[in-house]
C-alpha cells in the first residue's frame, strides 16, 4: 500500500529489510491445547527504553507497544537492563494526531522508600522480577527481600489507561513506606535529521499532574493544539513538585503489618479535546473505585475474544498455532482507533508501529475487519462506517463526477482541498472493490439485516461507480485509473501547474499510472512498470475517461484480471444481499451481469499455453487487445479462482502453476511476483515479496476449487516459515518468499487478520470467505 503522498516514491522502490526480533522457528512455545487469557503471555516483545527519536529505519517504531479499546495512546514494558525505567511502564507512546511518538522514557514510574532504614528499593535487584503481556493487560511483579510490588495495566476507555499498584508486606515485621511517583517529558520529536518543538510541560492541580501542549502543526511529522492532554489522575492523596519537565509526586507515608497489602490506583488519559478531557475527569473516580470490576469486565473481553476464536472442534489438532492466532487478535486491537478528528467511527489503522500508517485507508480496513467480525462485530461494522462515512455524494463540494466513490484513505486532519491540514488525506485514487465482501463476512456472522440494510446502497452505489468512472470503453469491464486531482499534472520548479498553449493544465501521466497503481493496491507491481515488456507491448498509457465532454477520471490501458475478479465477486455478494433484502430483481440482474464478465475473463484474459490469468491491454476504443503475459505472472493471476469466475479446467492448470516450486510454491509461498518473472525480487514490495491478503486468496482459490490438501500445506509453510510468528516476532507487513524474513514495517493488521482467517478457515476447516452466489462453470 502507498504511503504517505510526501513519500509516495522512496519506500516503493527501496525494498528495505527489517528483521524480526524473533527468530526463525517451525515450531510453537506451545504443544498443548490452551483457552485462557493467562495462558498466553509475551507473544510480542514490548520491551523498549524509549527516546525522544520514536521510529528509525523505514520510519518504523524502534520498539513494539500494547494499545486497546481505541485508545490513542499505548504503552511499553520497560527493558529490564534499564534500572532507571523498573517500577512503571515504560512510554507512554502518543499518536500526535497522526504521527505516532514517544512522551516520556517514563512518566509515571513508582519509588519505594524504607523509612526506618533510608533505603530506597532498588527494583533491578528483585529476587523474582517478571514483566508480562498478557491479552489486554500489562502486568509487573517485583519480588523484594520484605515486600512484593505488583503493577497491573488495562484500557477503562478509548482515551484512558487504568494502572494498580499493589505492596504487600512479605517480611517478619511491620514496614513503613514512602511512595513517590516520578517522570519527566520529553519536549521535543526527533525526526530523522529534523528536531520539532512541541511544547510539551508539566503542570500539576491537586492529585492530577497533566503534560500540556503547545499549537504545532508540522504537516509531515507532528501535530498537537493547545487543547491536547496527557492526564494522570491519582486515587489517593499526593504532593506534588515540578522541576522543569520534572515532577514528583508524593503520597502520605504507608504502614503496613505483616502480610498486609497497600493498593491504589492511577488513570492516564490522552486526549484531543476540552470536551474528551472532561469526558474522562468526571470518570475518574468511578474507574479508580470500582477498578477490581474494570480489570474483571477487561479480562472477560478479552476471554470473549479466544471463546469465539478458538470455539471449532479441530482447535485441539494444532495447538502449536494458537499463539499466533493471539498475536493477530492483540496486533489487530492495538491496532484499533477510536472516533477523533476526522474519524468519525471506530476503526483499524494499519501499523501504530508505522510514521505514515495512522490513518484508515479502504481495503486495509476490509481485510480487517472479515477477521475482527468474528470476535469483535461491532467494531467490524464501525470500521465500514468509518470509510463510506466520506462516499462521495452527487453533491459534493470537490467531486462531485464521482458520486459513489470510496476514496483511498482517510486520516484524522481532512486535506486543504476540504479544508484541513493534512497532507496524509487521499483522494488521488479508491481500492479494489472488496467493501462488500466484508459486509456480507459481517452479516454471515451477526446475521443483523438492518446492518445490511444501512449498507447495501451504499455499495451499489460504490459498485456502479467502476463501471461510470473506470470502464473508457464502456465495455463492461474496468480499469483500474486515478480521479480528476491537482497532484495529476505537471509542476514547474516552484510547485506551480504547468499550462499548454490554450491555457489547459498539462497532465503528468506518471502521476496517474502512479495512482492507478495505488488504487490496485499493489503499488510497483511489475503489470504496472510504465515501459512495458517484450515484444509488441505499448508499455501503460493514460486515458481520459469522459461524460458530456467533461473529464470525470483517467483510466490505464489494460483491464486488469484481480479488479474484475473483485466485481465479479462483489456482484455475487451483491446478489445475496439484494436476495436476503427481498430485491429479487437486482438479485437477478447482477447474476446476468456477472455471466457477461465471466465469458470475458475466461476468453480473454487467460493464457492456454502458461495456464495463468494476466491482465489485457487495449487500445482506446477497446478494438485492439493484447494479453500481458509478457510482463510475467503475479497474484492477480489467481484472483479468478478466489471469485470462482475460472472454469474447473483452468482453476487446474492456475494450480499447478500456484504449486510450482519455480514458480509461486517458494520456501513462504505465494510472491507477489513469480520466482520465474525476470523481474521478480525477493524483497521489494509488490515486486516478489509474500503479501498475506495475496496469499489467503491463494490459499481460497485452492479451497474453492477442491484442492483442500494444497490449500493445507501451503497454510502451513505460510505460518512455520514466517520469521518471529511463531516465536515472539512481530507480524510483519510482508515476507521475503525465499527467507520468510519480515519485510517492510511491523505489527501489520491485514497480515493478522489473514493469519487469523487461515487458522479459522484452513487449518481447522476447508472452508473460503468467496462469493456463493455462483456457481463454477
Amino acid at each position: 500500500m502507498e504511503r504517505s503522498l510526501k513519500k509516495k516514491v522512496v519506500y516503493t522502490l527501496l525494498g528495505l529489510t527489517i528483521l524480526s526480533c524473533g527468530t526463525m522457528t517451525s515450531k510453537a512455545h506451545a504443544s498443548t491445547e490452551k483457552s485462557k487469557v493467562d495462558e498466553f503471555s509475551n507473544l510480542l516483545d514490548l520491551s523498549a527504553t524509549p527516546t525522544e527519536r520514536t521510529h528509525g529505519v523505514y520510519d518504523t517504531n524502534y520498539f513494539n507497544n500494547f494499545s486497546d479499546l481505541g485508545s490513542w495512546h499505548g504503552y511499553y514494558q520497560p527493558d529490564k537492563n534499564n534500572k532507571e525505567l523498573l517500577g512503571g511502564f515504560a512510554g507512554p507512546l502518543i499518536i500526535a494526531e497522526e504521527y505516532p511518538i514517544n512522551l516520556s522514557a517514563s512518566l509515571n514510574k513508582l519509588t519505594l522508600k524504607n523509612k526506618e532504614t533510608g533505603e530506597v528499593y532498588d527494583l533491578s535487584q528483585s529476587n523474582k522480577l517478571d514483566l508480562d503481556y498478557f491479552p489486554g493487560r500489562l502486568e509487573q511483579k517485583y519480588v523484594l527481600e520484605d515486600l512484593t510490588l505488583r503493577l497491573s495495566l488495562i484500557f477503562v476507555s478509548n482515551r484512558t489507561a487504568l494502572i494498580q499498584t499493589r505492596i504487600t508486606n512479605t517480611g517478619e515485621k511491620p514496614i513503613t513506606l514512602e511512595a513517590s511517583w516520578t517522570g519527566s517529558v520529553f519536549d521535543k520529536v526527533i525526526d530523522g535529521s529534523d528536531i520539532i518543538s512541541t511544547g510539551a510541560h508539566l503542570k500539576s492541580e491537586g492529585n492530577e499532574i497533566q503534560v500540556q501542549f503547545k499549537k504545532v502543526r508540522e504537516q509531515w511529522s507532528y501535530f498537537s493544539t493547545e487543547s491536547t492532554r496527557y492526564t494522570i489522575h491519582h486515587a489517593d492523596k499526593v504532593s506534588t513538585k515540578i522541576d522543569g519537565g520534572k515532577y514528583v509526586a508524593t503520597a502520605k507515608d504507608i504502614t503496613l503489618a505483616v502480610g498486609k497489602t497497600y493498593e491504589t490506583k492511577t488513570t492516564e488519559s490522552y486526549t484531543f479535546t476540552e470536551k474528551e478531557l472532561e469526558t474522562e475527569k468526571n470518570k475518574f473516580d468511578d474507574y479508580t473505585k470500582n477498578a477490581s470490576d474494570y480489570f474483571k469486565k477487561n479480562k472477560k473481553r478479552w476471554q470473549g475474544y479466544l471463546d469465539k476464536t478458538f470455539s471449532h472442534k479441530n482447535v485441539k489438532k494444532y495447538p502449536e498455532y494458537q499463539n499466533a492466532i493471539v498475536k493477530s487478535i492483540e496486533t489487530l486491537n492495538t491496532n484499533w482507533r477510536s472516533a477523533a478528528g476526522a474519524f468519525k467511527h471506530d476503526g483499524i489503522i494499519p501499523s501504530m508501529s508505522y510514521k505514515w500508517f495512522i490513518g484508515m485507508w479502504a481495503w486495509d480496513s476490509w481485510k480487517a475487519d472479515v477477521a475482527v467480525a468474528e470476535y469483535n462485530p461491532e467494531l467490524a461494522k464501525n470500521n465500514m462506517r468509518a470509510l463510506f462515512d466520506y462516499q462521495i455524494t452527487p453533491k459534493d463540494s470537490v467531486r462531485p463526477q464521482d458520486a459513489g466513490a470510496i476514496i483511498d484513505a482517510v486520516f484524522y486532519n481532512q486535506n486543504e482541498e476540504r479544508g484541513g491540514e493534512g497532507g496524509n488525506w487521499n483522494e488521488r485514487n479508491s481500492k479494489p472493490p472488496l467493501a462488500a465482501w466484508a459486509v456480507w463476512q459481517i452479516f454471515k456472522e451477526t446475521k443483523d439485516k438492518d446492518f445490511l440494510k444501512e449498507m447495501y446502497p451504499k455499495l451499489v452505489a460504490y459498485h456502479n461507480w467502476w463501471y461510470s468512472n473506470r470502464d473508457h470503453d464502456k465495455n463492461g469491464i474496468a480499469e483500474y485509473g486515478s480521479m480528476v486531482s491537482e497532484a495529476q499534472y505537471q509542476t514547474d520548479e516552484n510547485g506551480k501547474i504547468v499550462k499548454d498553449t490554450n491555457g489547459n493544465n498539462m497532465l503528468d501521466e506518471e502521476a496517474v499510472i502512479e495512482a492507478a497503481a495505488w488504487e490496485s493496491g499493489m503499488d510497483n507491481a511489475t503489470r504496472f512498470d510504465k515501459e512495458g515488456a517484450g515484444k509488441g507491448d505499448i508499455g501503460v498509457q493514460v486515458f481520459e475517461n469522459k461524460k458530456e465532454g467533461k473529464t470525470i477520471g483517467y483510466s490505464i490501458n489494460q483491464e486488469s484480471v484481480d479488479l474484475n475478479s473483485y466485481l465479479y465477486a462483489e456482484k455475487g455478494f451483491l446478489s445475496s444481499m439484494a436476495s436476503e433484502l427481498g430485491k429479487k430483481k437486482e438479485s437477478k440482474e447482477y447474476k446476468k451481469e456477472a455471466k457477461k464478465v465471466q465469458e470475458y475473463i475466461q476468453s480473454k484474459m487467460y493464457d492456454e499455453k502458461s495456464g495463468f490469468f494476466y491482465d489485457l491491454q487495449i487500445s482506446e476504443n477497446g478494438l485492439k487487445t493484447k494479453l500481458l503475459v509478457n510482463r510475467g505472472k503475479g497474484t492477480e493471476g489467481w484472483m479468478p479462482l478466489w471469485a470462482k469466475v475460472a472454469s474447473k479446467a483452468q482453476g487446474k492448470s492456475v494450480k499447478k502453476t500456484m504449486m510450482n516450486a519455480d514458480m509461486f510454491n517458494t520456501y513462504l509461498p505465494f510472491p507477489t511476483a513469480s520466482k520465474d518473472n525476470q523481474k521478480f525480487s525477493a524483497t521489494q514490495y509488490w515486486r516478489g515479496p509474500v503479501w498475506l491478503d495475496q496469499a489467503l486468496y491463494g490459499v481460497e482459490a485452492l479451497h474453492n476449487y477442491g484442492y483442500n490438501k494444497e490449500a493445507k500445506a501451503m497454510t502451513e509453510k505460510l505460518f512455520l516459515h514466517a520469521e518471529g510468528l511463531m516465536g515472539e516476532g512481530s507480524i510483519y507487513e510482508n515476507y521475503d518468499p525465499l527467507t520468510g524474513k519480515g519485510l517492510s514495517t511491523k505489527n501489520f493488521s491485514w497480515s493478522a487478520s489473514a493469519y487469523y482467517l487461515l487458522y479459522k478457515n484452513s487449518l481447522l476447516g476447508n472452508s473460503s470467505t468467496a462469493q456463493s452466489a455462483f456457481d463454477i462453470q
